[in-house]
């Protein structure tokens, strides 16, 4: 009998939950947050912990919630947690406590390590990426440097020291283009539902809907249509779509929306829990959480509906 292993110990559902993570309970997120200031402390830093963030004693902010979400994700429990959340302090103030990479890098290696990056409204500071360009509700696309530990968001200030915001865009998109697909499934239910994700290691897996048809080609071998694809993005490392063609998008939309929701919730690097039409670069929203009912509901505007309503009197699958 001694050889039976449990699993790691977490409190159940019924224990009273952390207001700001969920997911934790409220003894676990102490724990938490404990560990988090008693590392900060072995590395120097006496910092003061509030909810979703600390603040050390020089005025700089770190945010708390993908930390939490990783050490949540972690199957091994609240026993490896001192490990993880170590490992990501030390890189966090090794990155800002040594020299910026945009001092010391040439400007041409900053410039083939640019990435245009989608990311959740809330993760950033609005005063800083005034230039940042909104993709969908509450999405913004920013630029970003690549480097070995770390991915460095550029604010208008490093942007304004780089050059032309524009010139570097375009340079930002013509480097994710030329990244590899690092994973590929289709997602497929016995009723013929289907849709494909794009997955893998990268930071900017999910912002390759800055270049959706170009992944389509890769991925499927087919353009996407004149009427674009459904898309959902909820997470840094996935992106989801379906080629919109024929009837098959309606089993489709439920299915990505169910999807979306799932891979967002408790993510490290979330970006929405939505799914959306993308046509011609641009995205409009397609699910949004019902506040009432407390689940999600479809919402589609004029177009959509009447391209639904094409669809639909066209007959299945017409390709």
């Amino acid at each position: 009998m001694g050889w039976l292993r449990r699993g790691p110990r977490r409190d159940g559902e019924d224990a009273p939950r952390d207001p700001e993570f969920a997911y934790f309970s409220r003894d676990e997120a102490a724990l938490f947050r404990g560990r988090v200031r008693e590392t900060f402390a072995e590395l120097g830093l006496e910092v003061t912990v509030y909810a979703d963030h600390v603040i050390d004693d020089r005025g700089r902010r770190f945010g708390l919630t993908n930390l939490a979400a990783v050490c949540h994700q972690d199957r091994r429990g609240p026993r490896i947690w001192p490990g993880l959340i170590r490992r990501h302090v030390e890189l966090v103030v090794r990155a800002m406590d040594g020299p910026s990479a945009l001092d010391t890098l040439p400007p041409e290696q900053i410039r083939s390590q640019l990435y245009p990056r989608v990311v959740n409204g809330d993760g950033i500071d609005a005063a800083a990426f005034g230039y940042a360009r909104t993709v969908a509700p509450g999405l913004y696309e920013i630029l970003a440097l690549d480097l070995p530990e770390s991915v460095m968001m550029l604010t208008d200030d490093a942007l304004a020291r780089l050059g032309g915001h524009a010139q570097l865009r375009d340079r930002a998109l013509r480097n994710l283009r030329g990244l590899p697909v690092e994973g590929h499934e289709t997602v497929r239910d016995a009723d013929g539902m289907c849709f494909e994700v794009v997955l893998g290691d990268s930071f900017y897996t999910a912002s390759r809907v800055l270049d959706l048809d170009g992944v389509a080609r890769r991925v499927t071998g087919l353009p996407l249509g004149e009427h674009g694809a459904l898309v959902a993005l909820p997470f840094r490392h996935q992106l989801a779509f379906h080629p919109i063609r024929d009837t098959s998008i309606i089993p489709a939309l439920g299915a990505m929306a169910s999807f979306a929701a799932t891979g967002y919730e408790d993510t490290p690097g979330a970006i929405s829990p939505y799914v959306f039409w993308w046509r011609d670069g641009t995205l409009t929203q397609l699910s949004e959480h019902d506040e009432e009912r407390g689940d999600l509901r479809i919402v589609v505007g004029d177009d959509f509906q009447e391209l639904l309503e094409r669809l639909i009197a066209q007959g299945p699958d017409r390709r």
